[in-house]
């Protein structure tokens, strides 16, 4: 039987009699939802993004990106990707033989973008053509809620239930604890970009994270796309706070792209910049998936843009970035 997002809602109302056992994630914020259940032990496989958690990562890798993305710039990344989708239609490769070797009853795949993580036709035509037997749940997670519907989804297929309902009550206590922190404060007027060449101001949960957070947002609707805008689309927003996040770059890579847009970033957010509330933070881990760390996300915006109410987040996670 195969589960996908048009039969999701149906999936969950009969649930699953058998929970899977095997299970292959070819998505990074699937692997950490199985690691949050605690359900390492039934991850057989991962992709070739999955990074978190450290224990995890010795599990075979099923998925690989149609160009070699190491020493590229955003740029480099930005017209490699979209040549890819021009002649494959896809960014990304599955190894089918591998897949069928690991006699998977659970794949894990997502339908929220074509060109960030494997998505989900390919792998159920994939999965078609090689008679490989399995369970397909797609993720399709575009708010908050929906991540956090993500997370039952898992647990049912795995029979975790419990463990999800005692992970998501924590988080509910977590942004309570941040809402009450912020309640009544000042919000200030929030850039983020969740791209540099070109510049993307994000969709999807980003921006209820920066409400949440204690913030107004002033580019990207929350639940839709990101969206692509020329740097003088954006030039003289004058923010309040400026975040930059580029998908699926760390702390490090995302200092590294500011200073090569440092001009246009001084365009943008001058007055962000020059009162230090400029920042980089690891996208990557903590805002560009629809995983379990969005919670710590939301945290750590809350301590960028309210740190006076609220704890600072690591200098490993966030960085003041001066221009």
């Amino acid at each position: 039987m195969s589960v996908d997002a048009t039969d999701r809602a149906q999936h969950r109302t009969t649930g699953v009699a058998t929970p899977a056992r095997r299970v292959v994630s070819l998505l990074a914020s699937a692997t950490e939802i199985v690691h949050a259940l605690g359900a390492d032990d039934r991850l057989v496989g991962i992709s070739h993004e999955c990074d978190w958690p450290p224990a995890l990562m010795d599990r075979p890798r099923l998925s690989r990106p149609r160009f070699d993305p190491t020493g590229l710039d955003s740029g480099e990344i930005d017209t490699a990707v979209r040549t890819a989708m021009a002649e494959y239609g896809s960014v990304y490769e599955v190894d089918a033989e591998r897949l069928a070797a690991l006699a998977p009853d659970l794949v894990i795949s997502q339908a929220v973008c074509e060109v960030c993580a494997v998505p989900t036709p390919g792998v159920r035509d994939l999965m078609h053509a090689h008679g490989i037997e399995a369970r397909l749940l797609s993720l399709d997670a575009h708010t908050v809620d929906e991540i956090q519907q993500s997370i039952r989804d898992v647990a049912a297929a795995l029979g975790l239930e419990q463990a999800a309902e005692r992970l998501l009550t924590d988080h509910e206590r977590r942004i309570a604890r941040v809402e009450a922190a912020v309640s009544g404060r000042t919000r200030p007027r929030v850039l983020a970009i969740e791209w540099l060449d070109p510049p993307f101001a994000p969709g999807h949960w980003l921006p209820e994270m920066i409400e949440i957070a204690g913030g107004e947002n002033l580019v990207g609707t929350a639940g839709g796309h990101s969206t692509q805008h020329a740097w003088d689309d954006v030039a003289g927003l004058d923010p309040d706070v400026l975040i930059i996040m580029p998908c699926g770059y760390d702390l490090e890579a995302s200092l590294k792209d500011a200073d090569r847009f440092a001009e246009d970033l001084r365009r943008v957010a001058p007055r962000a910049i020059a009162g230090g509330n400029a920042f980089a933070v690891d996208g990557s881990a903590y805002f560009n998936r629809s995983g379990p760390r969005y919670i710590d996300g939301i945290e750590i915006l809350a301590g960028l843009l309210h740190p006076e109410t609220f704890d600072a987040p690591d200098a490993n996670v966030a960085e003041r970035w001066t221009g």
